[in-house]
């Protein structure tokens, strides 16, 4: 298929800044590969010369891959296609000793902070969960905005404020000392770097002589920052965004950058994509009919050359579980008369709470579905905790392990004491659990700490060694886990006894796959442990990868997952004041943001979309009757048919179409 003119105007603007406002369904990311490919065959570009940055590993996976067929593996060599974290780690491993970091520095996910924190403010806080996740959050905006300890302590004035400034600060004091980064740290570090240190913001332009950003308006304040560095004066860039899906307010993105470039950029072309290739008119008619009630910094309308559709549905049940009865009545009609696959279907909801009904609704009804975003086994606390055990035995240089379960579960040992261990194994340049085991540790903290630190690297020797043994090494493990008490832990941890269980079957299963690894069978050799981690830890990255892979199952997702997706057959569940827009949003002003969430979920439809809607709902043990979505009334009155309008011929009909759908249900099941 050729390009448009606009998306080829898009593509050959090359000389100065470009802005691509692409609007949803209208090929972005064809415009990003083919101007790649341009660059590289008609600009004399070398690849290497390249960065193509967007947000998740899918969607770079995706753009490197489709460059490739594009263009040949050999002229694409070299070219730098990441998220913008993995172009922070990136940098951060060249530029670390500029940093004062040690090389091997451990990477914090959420949970690993989240329990820092836990353990740095047990005085003040005393574990609660909220205040612990508010901080967590706070900590995360600051360094977005690029602020560091003192600055949020100098522009605190409220006691609340300085008391999670002061946190602030000791969590990065003991990150530093553990030679340790968190999520946020990827992209501060960088930035602050190329704003700071010229020699290393000319070397970085001069690697990445054009950069292209997709999804712009998803960047917070420091990527922005960081996307201005690297491109420097010379301003050779494209970004790629639609400030009518900025969703993501929650964690920092500012749509408002998009204004910004034109600010900093006088010189900036601005290219509209507005052909959408994805959906039926009827249903940009809507999707621009509604997003119009947003106030707009750049004006664009989609349009499709396509057919202008069926009419968009609301339809009603007289609760929740009716409500998916009827959602799953609809795709068993259409499975059944026209044959549409399941995975023509998909089902968004604006909470990930709504998804329990309807998972119900398709078991009960044999439907194949798949949840996105679902927990992964690998992602669950217990098996991480554990596999940190498992890292540390194989390689006691692994920091990141041990920090992980140096005091879990709990054995007197604070993040006072890993300061101090930290410290020490930066001033030896020695790994943290040497520098747990050196003597010098003796006259830098007080005997008890001592003495459970001594404890902890002996029992970590002590069945390395015996791990050593293959045949030995099973029961090593299961001794291990009885002596620390993990089991006793989770259950002291966990909400309720069944969760506990849960979690302590979850471990089981791990040691049962090493056992079995290690003893191997008669299609795979035996492997010593060390090589059984390292498959462990390779199918943990795999089954991130395998949540892409797809059967013929009807999709379930939250409308912020929905993005960037299409489906031929989308139902908007829950379209209720309330739920969409959520209560919370319009406490705090921020219906724009759900509109805009709205037009996400309406822009994911092909061929048919439907709202459904519950009369009565449960909520916090009451039965309320909701009110519909203030968004369905901005619709076009022409173009929605609401069921109720037509309640006589429905209730007459209800009878002979429960018998039909039995009917249809054994049809299918013979």
């Amino acid at each position: 298929m050729q390009l448009n003119p606009r998306q080829q105007e898009a593509v050959r603007a090359i000389a100065g800044p470009v802005l691509v406002l692409a609007g949803a369904g209208s090929g972005k990311t064809r415009v990003i590969t083919e101007k790649i490919a341009y660059l590289i065959t008609k600009c004399d570009y070398q690849a290497r010369h390249i960065a193509a940055v967007t947000f998740t590993n899918k969607a770079a996976r995706e753009m490197k891959d489709r460059v490739g067929k594009t263009l040949g593996r050999q002229y694409t060599r070299g070219l730098t296609v990441s998220t913008f974290h993995t172009l922070g780690l990136n940098i951060i491993r060249k530029e670390v000793t500029r940093l004062n970091m040690k090389p091997g520095f451990s990477l914090f996910d959420d949970q690993d902070s989240f329990a820092l924190l836990k353990a740095l403010t047990e005085d003040e806080l005393d574990g609660d969960k909220t205040l612990l996740k508010q901080l967590q959050h706070q900590i995360s905006n600051w360094k977005n905005a690029m602020l560091q300890p003192d600055q949020a302590l100098a522009q605190a004035s409220l006691p609340d404020e300085q008391l999670f400034a002061e946190f602030y600060r000791r969590y990065q004091q003991n990150m530093r000392a553990c030679n340790a980064l968190d999520f946020d740290d990827l992209i501060l570090l960088p930035t602050l770097l190329l704003s700071q240190n010229q020699e290393a913001r000319e070397r970085w332009q001069k690697k990445f002589r054009y950069l292209l950003v997709d999804e712009y308006q998803d960047t917070n304040t420091s990527q922005y920052q960081l996307v201005k560095l690297l491109v420097g004066e010379r301003g050779r860039f494209t970004v790629v965004g639609d400030d009518d899906q900025s969703i993501y307010s929650w964690r920092g993105a500012q749509p408002q950058n998009l204004a910004l470039l034109q600010k900093d950029f006088p010189n900036l072309q601005v290219v509209k994509l507005e052909q959408n290739y994805r959906s039926h008119g009827r249903i940009l008619k809507a999707a621009n009919i509604l997003i119009e009630n947003n106030p707009h910094v750049f004006e664009k309308k989609l349009f499709s050359e396509m057919e202008y559709g069926v009419p968009l549905r609301v339809i009603y049940g007289r609760n929740e579980e009716h409500e998916a009865d009827r959602v799953v009545a609809e795709i068993v009609r259409r499975r059944f008369l026209e044959r549409t696959p399941y995975s023509h279907f998909a089902l968004l909801y604006r909470g990930n709470h709504q998804a329990r009904v309807f998972e119900k609704a398709m078991l009960t009804n044999r439907i194949p579905y798949r949840i996105t975003g679902g927990q992964s086994f690998f992602a669950r606390a217990e098996v991480k905790d554990i596999m940190a055990y498992l890292r540390l035995l194989v390689n006691p240089t692994d920091d990141t392990a041990l920090i992980r379960i140096i005091n879990i579960p709990k054995r007197g040992i604070g993040p006072g004491t890993v300061e101090r261990i930290g410290d020490l194994a930066n001033e030896l340049h020695i790994s943290l659990l040497e520098a747990a085991q050196h003597q010098a540790l003796k006259t830098r903290m007080g005997s008890r700490e001592y003495q459970s630190v001594q404890y902890f690297t002996h029992l970590i020797s002590q069945t390395a060694r015996r791990c050593d043994h293959r045949e030995e090494a099973p029961s090593a493990l299961y001794d291990l886990i009885r002596t620390i008490g993990y089991e006793e832990w989770l259950y002291e941890s966990s909400p309720s006894v069944s969760a506990a269980e849960m979690r302590y079957k979850n471990i089981n299963e791990l040691i049962r796959w090493v056992t079995e690894m290690l003893k191997g069978d008669d299609d795979h050799e035996p492997l010593d442990l060390e090589q059984a981690v390292a498959k462990l830890c390779l199918r943990d990255m795999l089954s991130r990868n395998e949540e892409d892979e797809q059967g013929d199952q009807v999709q379930l997702m939250t409308l912020h997952a929905s993005k960037g997706l299409e489906f031929p057959h989308v139902f908007m569940v829950g379209m209720e004041e309330g739920l969409l827009p959520h209560q919370s949003s319009v406490d705090d002003n921020m219906v724009e943001e759900e509109r805009r969430l709205a037009y996400v979920g309406i822009t994911r439809a092909q061929q048919s979309l439907t709202f459904t809607m519950a009369r009565e709902r449960r909520q916090y043990g009451d039965v309320v009757k909701p009110e519909p979505s203030r968004f369905l009334y901005e619709l076009p009155v022409d173009d929605l048919e609401w069921e109720d309008q037509k309640v006589v011929t429905e209730e007459t009909k209800e009878a002979t179409r429960e018998s039909g759908m039995e009917m249809l249900r054994n049809a299918l099941k013979k």
